[in-house]
């Protein structure tokens, strides 16, 4: 299901309606009913991915309680990664078998030997590479002591699958969107009027921008030999608003929608295009993801504070896995590898914190 579709239509009135005039006094009965609904909006699309998310909550949930109980810091540490592994391992089979398999074949034909590997015909879960982050959040702050296991797994399971942003994001960490299931919520017409504005205008930046945008882009880019390099030029601006109005888009819808439920979510997008250097820039732009890279990847291998050659390695590496995330493909990883480029001149001079 997608937020600009006539099921989403029907599902929101509904989900608001039974949310706030069924069970508004009933905390438990409210989460639950998130559960429910959230599972309900991700299996619209194929119903069997839904023991995929409900598998690694669980792993998630167990490792968690396990990790506060530990005694040692080997035992601990075994949790947090049979955490990170089993997370890591589905996304991986799912979004990049096929991307290892295809290239390691490329590479072995390359040097004159002739092979063929397996490749599968899965389907992508949709939005695994969001919760799969947002469930990991919440094992990596247990175990660096930034909140306490829960307890309540219906509670859990409603945080990793939460509907609103489950299939685009926010990536939002345990630690700001988990305590909003424990605490009573109460509708307010700020909170309403709030988030229909929200709501109204992410489906403006996504129905009338971006996917009228993309007309014009898609003509350019699936005709690129025969477009002349004005139409060129225009393909490209003209996919820099389709791809901010669809994504910023999204993050509005799922920013609202999360407000008429009583939720706040972090602000994902800050007019990344107004930005002075491209420093600025990746803090505008996607914040959650960008924010997810440097607290649990890069300030882990050092970050900028320290000597300047493993800064610039560092800042490859956040950059490269970034365009890895974003896709299964060499140009994403060439993608990733020119921000770097564009980010190297703000590190060497030391302007990338200003």
């Amino acid at each position: 299901m997608i937020f600009n579709s006539f099921e989403f239509l029907l599902f929101l009135p509904f989900c608001f309606i039974t949310y706030w005039f069924v069970f508004q006094r009933h905390l438990k009965a409210q989460n639950f009913f998130l559960l429910f609904v959230s599972y309900v909006f991700y299996g619209w699309w194929d119903w069997r991915f839904l023991s995929l998310i409900a598998f690694s909550s669980l792993v998630d949930f167990i490792a968690g309680q396990q990790i506060e109980k530990s005694k040692t810091k080997t035992r601990r540490r075994f949790f947090l990664w049979s955490s990170i592994l089993t997370n890591l391992g589905f996304l991986g089979f799912f979004k990049y078998f096929n991307f290892f398999s295809e290239s390691f074949t490329d590479l072995l034909q390359l040097i004159g030997f002739q092979a063929n590997l397996w490749s599968l015909n899965v389907i992508l879960p949709v939005g695994i590479s969001f919760y799969t982050f947002q469930t990991m959040s919440y094992t990596i702050d247990l175990y660096r002591g930034h909140l306490k296991a829960e307890k309540d797994l219906v509670a859990f399971f409603a945080y990793v699958s939460f509907f609103p942003q489950l299939v685009a994001g926010p990536i939002e960490r345990a630690v700001n969107l988990l305590p909003q299931f424990k605490i009573s919520r109460k509708f307010t017409y700020k909170n309403g009027a709030d988030g229909m504005r929200l709501i109204f205008w992410g489906l403006f930046k996504k129905v009338v921008i971006a996917d009228n945008c993309a007309i014009f882009v898609d003509e350019v880019f699936l005709n690129y030999t025969q477009a002349s390099s004005s139409e060129l030029i225009l393909g490209s601006f003209f996919f820099a608003f389709q791809i901010y109005g669809d994504f910023s888009g999204y993050s509005d819808i799922a920013i609202g929608t999360a407000k008429l439920l009583g939720f706040n979510l972090m602000t994902n997008f800050k007019t990344p295009y107004f930005s002075r250097d491209m420093a600025e820039f990746w803090r505008r732009w996607h914040i959650s993801l960008s924010t997810w890279f440097r607290d649990y990847v890069y300030i882990p291998l050092g970050g900028s504070r320290v000597n300047k050659k493993r800064a610039v390695i560092n800042t490859f590496i956040i950059f490269i896995v970034s365009g890895f995330w974003h896709g299964a493909n060499w140009t994403f990883i060439i993608w990733g590898a020119l921000n770097a480029l564009y980010f190297l001149p703000l590190l060497l001079l030391g302007k990338n914190r200003k």
